[in-house]
């Protein structure tokens, strides 16, 4: 399980002043008030949403404020009152006060909603202060403010694509590419010592949690290298991306190293065999590459997705097909 935070601040809309002014018309010098009132500010308001899987979209932004009311009118005609922003989160989300640390609400359920910041009072117009002994008030109210909060989201998630292979198959590199994530990526086996999270924005709204895991190693299954700890993790995922080095400098025949990686999942769990996954080749850049990647697909008869991570080919294609996987799958 991983964690997806963001901190916002919110902003209800401010409350419209009322107004002070009094009846005009030809003949009639001395009207009567007619102020009217204020509206009401906004609130700001979450709602737990199955559209969403990730934080990310509204973490992009610091600041949100909703609109403020409008003021009040001659003719007793009241403001507007401000619209309501209504900021979706996925179902989940913890919602913290940034401030204190309290947890205010968990939005679990589908079209849950949390009005986090009220929106100010709209200001009565002087023609609320008229009495039969005062009958011309000249004052009217201000609007009052909305509330502000400092908020932190938390959502605890399962990524929904774990990518597995061998030492140096490329998954850190793959997961920089795609994401925000920064592993530690380097020339040598097992630069990854623990699960790695990030998240690809497809669109503005669709979103893929991807975890870059341990590098198997053959007898994983067995607790050798990182062993059971690895294994576990990948249980959790929807479905697995299996990523084969086809570069030339790779020592390893990719047929060999896609075996070792299958062989350990199916040794480990009959369940974790029949994941639903996809098989990429990576780093190919080179005729040789292109050759072992075909070689890769005719030896295991299904299709090889070609990607080159330091020249961005292929992923897109890649996240759009593991994206339609996983929504495909249901959940762990």
């Amino acid at each position: 399980m991983f964690r997806d935070e963001a901190t916002i601040e919110v902003q209800a809309g401010n409350g419209g002043h009322g107004r002070a002014s009094f009846h005009r018309e030809k003949f009639v010098p001395l009207g009567g008030p007619d102020g009217g009132d204020g509206g009401a500010g906004g609130s700001v308001v979450l709602v737990a949403t199955s559209n969403l899987n990730s934080l990310l979209p509204i973490g992009r932004r610091f600041r949100y404020r909703a609109p403020d009311g409008e003021p009040g009118y001659t003719k007793l005609k009241a403001g507007k009152d401000g619209e309501d922003l209504v900021l979706e989160v996925p179902i989940g989300t913890q919602v913290f006060d940034a401030q204190r640390g309290n947890l205010l609400r968990d939005l679990a359920q589908d079209g849950q909603r949390l009005e986090i910041a009220r929106g100010g009072r709209g200001g009565r117009g002087n023609a609320r202060f008229a009495t039969s002994v005062r009958q011309s008030p000249k004052h009217a109210e201000s609007g009052k403010s909305g509330e502000r909060r400092e908020l932190r989201l938390e959502l605890k998630l399962f990524a929904e694509i774990g990518l597995v292979g061998l030492p140096n198959a490329g998954k850190s590199t793959f997961l920089a590419t795609v994401t925000a994530a920064t592993p530690k990526i380097a020339d040598y086996p097992f630069t990854t010592l623990s699960p790695q999270v990030g998240i690809a924005q497809l669109s503005e709204s669709d979103t893929l949690v991807l975890a870059d895991l341990p590098g198997l190693i053959e007898g994983a299954s067995e607790g050798h290298g990182l062993g059971h700890k690895f294994l576990k993790h990948v249980e959790r995922c929807r479905a697995i991306l299996h990523l084969v080095d086809c570069s030339p400098e790779c020592l390893s025949e990719p047929v060999q190293s896609w075996r070792v990686i299958e062989q350990e999942l199916a040794a480990f769990s009959p369940e974790l065999a029949k994941k639903p996954r996809l098989t990429a080749a990576t780093k190919v850049e080179s005729p040789e590459a292109e050759a072992r990647a075909l070689e890769l697909e005719r030896g295991i008869g299904e299709r090889v997705w070609r990607i080159s991570s330091a020249r961005h080919s292929g992923v897109r294609e890649l996240l759009v097909e593991a994206r339609r996987l996983a929504r495909d799958t249901s959940p762990v």
